[in-house]
């Protein structure tokens, strides 16, 4: 598999993006910051503000992002942009119009997994790259940029009580693969994380869906 651009030019995507829109990932870190309180006392107000906190970050991410710089060096990111669009408006449809994202006590898998999202997203994965040699602005951030954005969605909804509509992951799943096979390729370690997140967090969620409406024999 060959991308129609250099480790060089996508990194000098992000140089530019990142000190265009400084303030954003400040913000972001804000939202997410807020997470550990709307969860310690979970009422009607919770899933709305989360859901609406997730979709700022994906239709921010696929128009500033995608759209705006993106595509410069990648035609696709048309397609990615629109991709992170409609997350986003399913996000506001899902979480703030229906408000069927819910937030409260679940398993302990489900906490467990959804924590550790959280803080690989928002602590572990600028460390990775720093540590890997990354600099700012030159970098991926949370709450911009389409991979941290994609987990710390798994991890959000994992943390929801009940159920969680099966088409809010389709777009995060898709992008699991797209991002984190093409972060091989564009040698970003970070992102590599990328495709654990997808891949385990659909068997969790399926399975705590069935255990709310096992089969009757």
């Amino acid at each position: 598999m060959q991308l129609p651009f250099t480790h060089e030019q996508f990194i000098d995507v992000f140089a530019r993006y990142n000190g265009a829109v400084w303030p954003a990932w400040a913000v972001a870190y804000l939202l997410a910051a807020g997470l550990p309180f709307l969860l310690r006392r979970p009422d009607s107000r919770t899933g709305p503000l989360i859901g609406g906190g997730l979709a700022a970050m994906w239709l921010f991410t696929g128009i500033a992002y995608h759209w705006a710089y993106f595509t410069s060096i990648n035609r696709a990111a048309w397609a990615f942009g629109l991709l992170f669009v409609l997350q986003g408006l399913v996000l506001i449809y899902v979480a703030v119009v229906r408000r069927h994202l819910e937030f409260g006590p679940s398993d302990r898998l489900s906490q467990s997994l959804g924590w550790a999202f959280v803080v690989y997203a928002t602590v572990i994965y600028p460390l990775i790259g720093f540590a890997t040699g990354s600099e700012y602005p030159a970098m991926p951030m949370f709450g911009i940029a389409p991979c941290p954005v994609t987990i710390f969605t798994f991890g959000v909804l994992l943390l929801a009580r009940g159920h969680v509509p099966r088409w809010l992951l389709v777009i995060p799943v898709t992008w699991s693969l797209i991002g984190g096979s093409a972060a091989f390729l564009l040698r970003v370690p970070q992102d590599w994380f990328l495709l654990v997140s997808g891949l385990a967090s659909m068997p969790v969620l399926l399975m705590r869906e069935r255990a709310r409406h096992p089969v009757l024999a």
